[in-house]
């Protein structure tokens, strides 16, 4: 659901639109070739360029996507506490130490849209705890939906919908 949502995939039913009333266009609608600049995704099943350092990696990203205001690549990996693994290549990281990876790309993309597939995937409870952080200081503001079976990872969400509900 949350590839489609983002223009990754083509869905079988249905329509999805997503506007901004800043940049509307035509319709109201932001054209397709243009959602990058407004989503940002993160999950386990998303390959990062692991031939990258850290800091490579984040530095490619960001000339796609604005960073969040107040934040540099050294302090954004500073927050996620890979500053020892800065200069190694993603190859040699832990699953958990990828996935830190992964919620920081998104989280911290200045977009007003962010999706999180199972974002505790793989982490420890250090993990845990600093995805709680990065959703309670720089998600408030933005349209935040969050796909899990895992009561734990959507616990501080305010509306729910089970998808369960609709298939037919």
């Amino acid at each position: 659901m949350l590839q489609i949502i983002a223009g990754a995939m083509q869905h079988s039913e249905g329509s999805v639109s997503i506007g901004n009333k800043k940049q509307a266009i035509g319709n109201g609608q932001l054209a397709t070739e243009n959602l990058y600049q407004h989503i940002s995704i993160a999950a386990p099943y998303l390959e990062l360029i692991e031939e990258l350092t850290l800091a490579e990696f984040l530095a490619f990203h960001f000339k796609f996507k604005q960073i969040l205001h107040g934040f540099t690549i050294t302090s954004i990996i500073e927050f996620l506490g890979l500053t020892e693994a800065a200069d190694k290549q993603i190859r040699y990281y832990s699953s958990g130490m990828k996935q830190r990876v992964k919620l920081a790309q998104a989280i911290f993309s200045n977009t007003p849209i962010v999706l999180l597939d199972e974002p505790t995937t793989n982490l420890d409870t250090k993990g845990i705890e600093m995805y709680f952080q990065l959703v309670n200081e720089f998600c408030l503001d933005r349209l935040l939906i969050v796909c899990s079976n895992d009561e734990n990872e959507i616990s501080f969400c305010k509306e729910r919908l089970n998808v369960g509900d609709f298939k037919g």
